[in-house]
C-alpha cells in the first residue's frame, strides 16, 4: 500500500504499514512503543465497546501518534504536529489527524516550541476515543510494555533529559493527561 488514503474499512491496517514503514527501522525502539500503544488500543478499544468505526479511529490513531517522529516526516520539534500535517497532506481523514495532533496534549509541547498558532488547524474532539487514545499512550512504557501514567512521566526526565520543553510540557500538561487517563480507567471499570 501507498501512503495515500484508503477507506474507512482499511483505515487501521494501513496506518499500521504506514507506521511500520516509516519507524521500524530508523526508530526501532519508538516503533516498538507504537506497538504497545496498538495492542493497548485493540484491547481497550473491545473492553470499552466502541463502535467499529470508533475502535478502527482508536487503532489507527494509536498506529499513527508517533509519525512526526519518523526522521522523513519531521519538519520541527513538534512531533504530534508534524505528524498531523504530514498526514492531512494524504488526505487522511480529518479525524485521524485532530487525534494525531492532538495525542498527550501535543497543543501545549507545540506552544512552547513557538507553534501554538499552528493547532487552530486542529479540533481536539475532547471524546471516550480521544482519552482511551491519551490512555494507551500513556500507559505504554518506551519498549512497548504496560506501565502506569507516573512512571512513564518519570521516565521523560530520563528520556528527554536536558529538554528543557519537555520538563515544562510535564508540568503544564500533567493535570490534563491524568483526568483523561483517569476517565478511561473509570469507562473500563463500568464507571
Amino acid at each position: 500500500m501507498g501512503e495515500g488514503p484508503v477507506d474507512e474499512s482499511g483505515l487501521a491496517g494501513w496506518a499500521l504499514s504506514i507506521a511500520e514503514k516509516k519507524l521500524a527501522d530508523p526508530l526501532p525502539d519508538r516503533w516498538n512503543h507504537v506497538r504497545g500503544v496498538v495492542a493497548r488500543a485493540e484491547a481497550v478499544g473491545e473492553r470499552l465497546a466502541l463502535a467499529p468505526p470508533d475502535r478502527d479511529v482508536l487503532i489507527a490513531a494509536a498506529a499513527l501518534h508517533d509519525i512526526g517522529l519518523a526522521p522523513d516526516v519531521a519538519a520541527t520539534q513538534a512531533s504530534f504536529l508534524d505528524g498531523a500535517r504530514w498526514l492531512a497532506a494524504r488526505a487522511v481523514p480529518a479525524r485521524i489527524v485532530d487525534l494525531v495532533a492532538h495525542c498527550d496534549c501535543g497543543v501545549v509541547e507545540s506552544t512552547l516550541r513557538g507553534y501554538g498558532d499552528d493547532y487552530r488547524a486542529f479540533r481536539d474532539e475532547r471524546s471516550p476515543t480521544r482519552d482511551a487514545l491519551w490512555y494507551c499512550c500513556l500507559t505504554t512504557g518506551a519498549d512497548g510494555s504496560a506501565t502506569t501514567l507516573a512512571d512513564r512521566m518519570a521516565a521523560w526526565s530520563t528520556t528527554y533529559a536536558g529538554d528543557d520543553v519537555i520538563a515544562r510540557y510535564a508540568v503544564l500538561a500533567r493535570a490534563e493527561l491524568e483526568d483523561a487517563v483517569a476517565r478511561t480507567e473509570d469507562r473500563l471499570a463500568g464507571r
